[in-house]
C-alpha cells in the first residue's frame, strides 16, 4: 500500500483547476511516480526527459502540465506533440482532448498520414492550441509551407526511441530544426540509445532525466504464461485457448504483415470474431476496426507490433504472443496493450522448442518468471462448450419468444407422436448448423525428419541496398529481415555494413516465398532489395562450421531461383497449401 503521506495527489501538483477538475470526471486521484516526478519539473519550465516503459501514464505526464500553460488568446500551434504511429497519435489527441474538457476554447488537432489534407488543412486556418502527428506528416506540411511552428512554446517527442527505430531520426532533427530556440522540450522513451542522448545533448542539455521502472507494475497486474508448442500446432493450440480461457477483448500478435491476415481469416472459419490490422490497411479501415473492438463488435484483434503501437482499448483482457518477439523490449510493449491504469490482464506466448533463450531472455528483463501453462485438453474444451451450451439454454428460457415456441413444440410432440426430449435435442442439432458440439481427439502427426544437420547448415551471403550513410545497425537489419521475413536469429551469420549497402550470410537456401514477404521491407526508409551476393562477398555459399552458431536444423524448402541481376524468379510450381 502506498504511503499516504508522501504520495502527492493531484491537487498537491499546482495544476490548473480546470484540469483537477476532468481528472476528478475520469476518477484520476493519484499521479503514477512518472507523473508525480515530471508535472513539476515541466510547470516550472524545464526540459524533461523520461524514460518509462508504456503503461506508466507518460501521456498525462506531459499533457496536464502542458494544459496548465496553455495561451488561448494565440492561435498559432503552441504544443506539438510527435509519436511514432497513427495509433498512438490518435491516443494522445484523445488524451488532450479529455484531459481539457473544461477548457473551453482549445483545440487539438491530429495530423498523420492516411487521412485527407482537406481536414487539416482547415483546422489550421481555423487556429489550433495543439497538434500530435506523426513525423512523416508533419513533414509533409511544413514543406507545403501548411503548418508554421514558428510561435512553438512546447516540443514532445513520445516514444522517441521507437520513432528512431522506424527511420524517423531524419525527419525528426529537421523539424526540431523548424523550432523556436526557446521551446521547453520533453522527451519520452522507453529506452536511451545513444542517438536519443545525441538529440538530447544537441536540442536541450540541460535537461532532467527521470526515470522509472514500469515492469513492476506490469508484472504486478499482467498475469504471464507461456506455453511450449511445436510451429505446426500454433493454430490448434491457439483454438483451444480461445475456447477456454474467459477474455474479453483481446490482441493476438504475429510476426508479419501476411501472418495477420492469414491468422484473422482462419480464426473466422472457425466462428471466432477477429480482424487484422498491419500497415496495409488503409487507416479509414484501421479506425473502424479499432472501434468495433472498443464497443464489443470485435472481439480478437491480430497485430504487427508496429500497427497495435499507443492503442488503448479497456476491453482487452488478453494478449497473446502467438509469435514470440525475438527482443525483450517489444514484449514489454506488447502485455502493455492489457493491465492498464490498475485493471488485470493476462499475457500468454507461444514458444517453440528453438525460442526457449528468447523466454529466458524475457524473463531476465523483466524480471519476473512466466508460468508454464499447459495446452488444454480435449475434455477441457468439451466442458466449456457444454458450460455455454447450458448457459444459452437457460438465456433462451428467459427470452420473450419462449412461450410462443414452447407452444409449438408442444403442438408437434402430439401431433406427430414425438417425445418432447427427443424434440428438444433435434432443435439442438438444428441450432448445431452441422457443426459437431463436441471436440474429438486427433492423433498427433508424426514428426517429419531433419533435412541436415544443424552443424552443417549452408550459408550464402546476401546484398541488402542500406548501408552506413543510411545509419544502419545490425540490430535493424536482424530485426527487419526476421519481422517481415518470418527469419529465426539462428539464420543469421556474419553482417558486414559499408557505405552504400550491407553483406548479410543467411541460409543458401532461401524460399522463394522469403523473397516475396521481404519485397516491400523497408529499413531506415530505403526498400531492402534483398538478393544475392554476385560481387566480393565471403567467398560465395559455405557450411556452418561444426560448432558454431547453429542454425534450428529447417527442412529443406523451395530453392529460390534468380535472374541474371540477381531477382528472384517465380516458382515454377504452386506451393501446396497445408
Amino acid at each position: 500500500m502506498p504511503d499516504t503521506e508522501t504520495t502527492p495527489t493531484f491537487d498537491d501538483l499546482e495544476l490548473d483547476g480546470r484540469i483537477i477538475k476532468a481528472l476528478r470526471d475520469v476518477g484520476y486521484e493519484t499521479p503514477s511516480n512518472i507523473q508525480a516526478e515530471t508535472i513539476p519539473l515541466l510547470l516550472a519550465g524545464r526540459h524533461v526527459v523520461g524514460l518509462a516503459q508504456t503503461g506508466t501514464g507518460k501521456t498525462a505526464a506531459f499533457a496536464l502540465p502542458i494544459l496548465s500553460r496553455i495561451d488561448l488568446a494565440q492561435k498559432a500551434p503552441q504544443v506539438l506533440v510527435l509519436a511514432p504511429t497513427r495509433e498512438l497519435a490518435l491516443q494522445v489527441s484523445e488524451a488532450f482532448e479529455r484531459y481539457a474538457a473544461h477548457i473551453k476554447g482549445l483545440h487539438v488537432l491530429p495530423v498523420y498520414g492516411g487521412q485527407g489534407y482537406g481536414v487539416q488543412l482547415s483546422a489550421l486556418r481555423r487556429g489550433v492550441h495543439v497538434i500530435v502527428g506523426t513525423p512523416g506528416r508533419v513533414m509533409d506540411h511544413l514543406e507545403k509551407g501548411t503548418l508554421d511552428l514558428s510561435e512553438l512554446r512546447f516540443v514532445v517527442l513520445d516514444e522517441a526511441d521507437e520513432m528512431l527505430n522506424m527511420g524517423f531520426a531524419e525527419d525528426v532533427e529537421q523539424i526540431l530544426a523548424d523550432t523556436p530556440d526557446d521551446k521547453q522540450l520533453a522527451l519520452f522513451s522507453a529506452t536511451m540509445p545513444a542517438p536519443i542522448r545525441r538529440m538530447v545533448s544537441k536540442h536541450a542539455p540541460d535537461a532532467v532525466e527521470v526515470t522509472v521502472k514500469g515492469k513492476t507494475t506490469t508484472a504486478a497486474n499482467v498475469r504471464q504464461r507461456y506455453l511450449k508448442v511445436a510451429h505446426a500446432q500454433k493454430l490448434e493450440a491457439l483454438t483451444r485457448i480461445l475456447e477456454v480461457e474467459n477474455f474479453d477483448g483481446l490482441i493476438l500478435f504475429a510476426r508479419t504483415k501476411q501472418a495477420t491476415e492469414e491468422l484473422a481469416e482462419r480464426l473466422r472459419a472457425r466462428g471466432f470474431s477477429a480482424a487484422a490490422i498491419n500497415g496495409d490497411i488503409a487507416q479509414a479501415q484501421r479506425e473502424r476496426t479499432i472501434n468495433q473492438l472498443r464497443s464489443g463488435k470485435l472481439d480478437i484483434l491480430v497485430a504487427t507490433d508496429v500497427a497495435a503501437r499507443g492503442l488503448d482499448v479497456e476491453r482487452i483482457s488478453h494478449v497473446i504472443n502467438y509469435d514470440l518477439p525475438t527482443d525483450p523490449e517489444p514484449y514489454v510493449h506488447r502485455i502493455g496493450r492489457t493491465g492498464r491504469a490498475g485493471r488485470s490482464g493476462d499475457a500468454i506466448s507461444f514458444v517453440t522448442p528453438r525460442e526457449s533463450h528468447l523466454r529466458r531472455a524475457i524473463e531476465r528483463s523483466v524480471g519476473v518468471k512466466l508460468d508454464e501453462m499447459r495446452l488444454p485438453t480435449v475434455e477441457d474444451v468439451n466442458a466449456q462448450r457444454i458450460e455455454k451450451f447450458t448457459a444459452a439454454i437457460s438465456n433462451a428460457i428467459q427470452d420473450a419468444q419462449f412461450a410462443n415456441f414452447r407452444d409449438l413444440v408442444q403442438d408437434y410432440e402430439q401431433s406427430h407422436d414425438v417425445p418432447a426430449l427427443d424434440i428438444a435435442a433435434a432443435l439442438a442439432v438444428l441450432a448445431q448448423d452441422g457443426k459437431p458440439l463436441l471436440l474429438e481427439e486427433v492423433p498427433e502427426p508424426p514428426q517429419p525428419e531433419r533435412h541436415r544437420p544443424r552443424e552443417h547448415q549452408r550459408m550464402a551471403t546476401y546484398r541488402i541496398a542500406v548501408g552506413k550513410r543510411h545509419h544502419v545497425e545490425p540490430r535493424m537489419i536482424v530485426g527487419a529481415l526476421a519481422n517481415e521475413g518470418g527469419l529465426a536469429r539462428s539464420d543469421f551469420g556474419r553482417i558486414d555494413i559499408r557505405p552504400t549497402h550491407s553483406l548479410v550470410e543467411l541460409p543458401a537456401d532461401l524460399p522463394a516465398a522469403t523473397f516475396e514477404r521481404l519485397a516491400d521491407t523497408r529499413i531506415s526508409g530505403m526498400l531492402i532489395d534483398l538478393r544475392p551476393d554476385r560481387g566480393s562477398g565471403y567467398g560465395g555459399a559455405r557450411r556452418r562450421p561444426t560448432g558454431s552458431k547453429p542454425t534450428g536444423g529447417r527442412p529443406a524448402s523451395p530453392r529460390a531461383e534468380f535472374d541474371a541481376d540477381g531477382r528472384p524468379r517465380k516458382p515454377r510450381h504452386k506451393k501446396r497449401d497445408h
